[in-house]
């Protein structure tokens, strides 16, 4: 079975990729390369701090990885958190600091509209770089909904759903996804190349 590393520590995002690789790549975690290094994502876009985390580990570890920035954007917050977005209320990874802080920003705006935007960066071999993007749209809910996801889950109700992705069971958040859908492009490109 073919080993490639998924530039990440979060065990949330690590768990979804596996299930929807199902199976067919040993997906290795940077803790189990033995990477604990605080990569830079200095870049100012999902696909350059893709492509600087992936190429971090190739260049350091010496394996295949793939490596994903991922945000939420906020049309009334200028595109904000956007690359931001673990870090958006001072602490990386706080969920529910971030979620208050995205409602509070909201307060009295009408407009809600935003997207969960993914950009996956791929290092194979002496291949170029391969880049997969995913959008998704739909509104920021005025109260957090649902225990399950991660991140902006409770918050995010896509657009045509009733619920938040929080409420959705995993298989049909990734049936629509941004993450879903780059993904799906980088197992369509890993399964033909």
């Amino acid at each position: 079975m073919e080993k490639i590393v998924f530039a990440t520590n979060n065990a949330h995002k690590l768990a979804e990729l596996r299930q929807m690789l199902g199976g067919r790549y040993e997906l290795l975690s940077l803790s189990d390369i033995g990477c604990h290094d605080d990569i830079p994502e200095t870049a100012d876009s999902f696909e350059g701090n893709a492509l600087i985390k992936a190429r971090w580990v190739k260049e350091k570890y010496g394996y295949d990885c793939f490596a994903d920035d991922s945000g939420i954007e906020v049309d009334a917050l200028g595109g904000a958190p956007g690359i931001m977005s673990a870090r958006y209320a001072g602490t990386h990874g706080d969920d529910e600091a971030n979620n208050r802080k995205l409602l509070a920003e909201l307060e009295g705006k009408t407009n809600r509209r935003g997207r969960f935007r993914c950009a996956i960066a791929l290092l194979r071999g002496n291949d170029e770089p391969q880049i997969f993007c995913g959008a998704v749209e739909g509104d920021i809910m005025h109260t957090p909904a649902g225990a399950g996801g991660f991140g902006y889950d409770p918050l995010f109700q896509p657009l045509g759903w009733n619920r938040s992705f929080a409420e959705a069971t995993p298989e049909e958040k990734h049936a629509i996804s941004h993450r879903g859908q780059a993904v799906a492009k980088l197992v369509d490109y890993l399964a033909h190349h």
